[in-house]
């Protein structure tokens, strides 16, 4: 089967701003943690679920070997190898 693909990148550059007297990493980048718990984990949702809601399109994720908490990839596939559904 011929398979074409095509990247494309939408990247989060997170940054945190400490007073000069700061130490560097004393807390552990708890400032990351509302990024993880909520930010990010309702951005992947919304965006599964308006893929999701795009007629003839899967979407999944896909591991390449990096931790989820650097980089979570999205697959959006379309399969015109199956002839096309009818509905009436």
């Amino acid at each position: 089967m011929y398979q074409e693909d095509k990247n494309f990148t939408l990247r989060f550059s997170l940054e945190a701003r400490f007073p000069d007297d700061y130490e560097g990493d004393d807390d552990d980048l708890a400032w990351t943690r509302d990024w993880e718990a909520h930010i990010k984990r309702d951005m992947i949702k919304a965006v599964f679920e308006s893929l999701r809601r795009t007629p003839g399109w899967t979407v999944h994720t896909r591991n390449r070997g990096k931790s989820p908490d650097d980089e979570i990839e999205i697959v959006l596939e379309r399969d015109f190898s199956k002839p096309p559904s009818f509905s009436l």
